[in-house]
């Protein structure tokens, strides 16, 4: 039983083939192709199928299914990508496209955090879990719900956008038009401007230093090390950060109750140095003290791939 899941970001395009054990037999990975269009999209990741099926050795056909993960919203039949701002996509049929590209292969879509919820439910950091939350931490923010024992795709069938809940009125401008959203103060993005700004109006900082003055060096990566070194400028920016990321923590537990909020993305790489003070933060902040279990996700980078693996099987499970 051979499964294909693509985690598409606006970064890369990566997927896998996932036996029955939920191991990632075969493995690929592309730069997402920024500003073209779709169809586009489709052909690279129908290369990428056939790449794997000569790989392992089988044909196409023998792949049970292909489960996309998108990061944005889709109609509630999971058929077409209505809006996902950091792909620019924007009414995408993409089931259609990739089914008409494999046909007699049935192929799934699901939000990308939902899809990792899903992963990490299964064989992660939600097992044994009622109700749980994934935040992803990466180019945007995302947000998977776990309720009752379950993925949550909202009850009206688009998802749920965690990131684009409003933290500041009137604040900074959002992918996705709208203004203040938990995207644009959570994300990696939101270090990787206040890095870049540091470059310019502080250059004796560290971050100036490690990026020899160029902007286009910085990266969130880089200003959490910086923070992690000492540097008084990073350490504001990252305190900042986790001042507005605890924030949409709390808000989250306050409405849901989860037993676990896990993290995943590249952010929540930087280990203690981001927990410690958040799981501070967010029990300081919270109406219900000590009840918020802050953890990091446990399947990294193969969450989103696992996760669209698993589409197929929950579908029927949802039946």
């Amino acid at each position: 039983m051979l499964q294909v899941g693509f985690d598409i970001g606006g970064t890369n395009i990566k997927v896998g083939v996932v036996n029955e054990k939920m191991e990632i037999v075969a493995s690929r990975r592309e730069p997402f192709p920024t500003g073209e269009k779709y169809e586009k999209v489709a052909d690279i990741m129908e290369e990428l199928v056939r790449e794997m099926a000569e790989e392992l050795n089988v044909t196409v056909s023998e792949f049970q299914s292909i489960g996309i993960a998108i990061p944005g919203s889709l109609d509630p039949e999971c058929k077409i990508i209505l809006d996902a701002y950091n792909l620019h996509f924007h009414n995408v049929p993409m089931k259609q496209v990739m089914e008409e590209r494999f046909p007699g292969i049935p192929v799934f879509l699901g939000n990308d955090a939902n899809v990792a919820a899903l992963a990490e439910l299964h064989c992660g950091a939600f097992v044994g879990s009622k109700t749980a939350v994934l935040m992803t931490l990466g180019t945007g923010v995302g947000g998977g719900l776990i309720l009752d024992g379950k993925m949550f795709n909202g009850g009206t069938g688009h998802g749920v956008e965690l990131g684009h809940m409003v933290l500041q009125e009137g604040g900074e401008r959002c992918s996705c038009g709208n203004r203040g959203c938990v995207e644009s103060y959570c994300a990696a993005t939101w270090l990787v401007r206040q890095g870049r700004k540091a470059v310019i109006e502080h250059p004796l900082s560290m971050i100036h230093k490690r990026a020899n003055g160029d902007m286009k060096r910085v990266t969130a990566k880089l200003v959490v090390d910086c923070a992690k070194a000492g540097d008084y400028i990073a350490k504001d920016i990252f305190h900042l950060y986790l001042g507005y990321l605890s924030s949409a923590i709390v808000s989250i537990c306050v409405l849901l109750g989860p037993e676990v909020i896990a993290l995943g993305g590249g952010v929540s790489l930087a280990g203690d140095f981001l927990y410690r003070p958040l799981r501070k933060m967010v029990n300081e902040k919270s109406f219900f003290k000590g009840k918020n279990q802050v953890v990091p996700a446990k399947l990294g980078n193969d969450a989103g791939i696992l996760g669209a693996a698993m589409l197929k099987w929950n579908a029927e499970q949802s039946k």
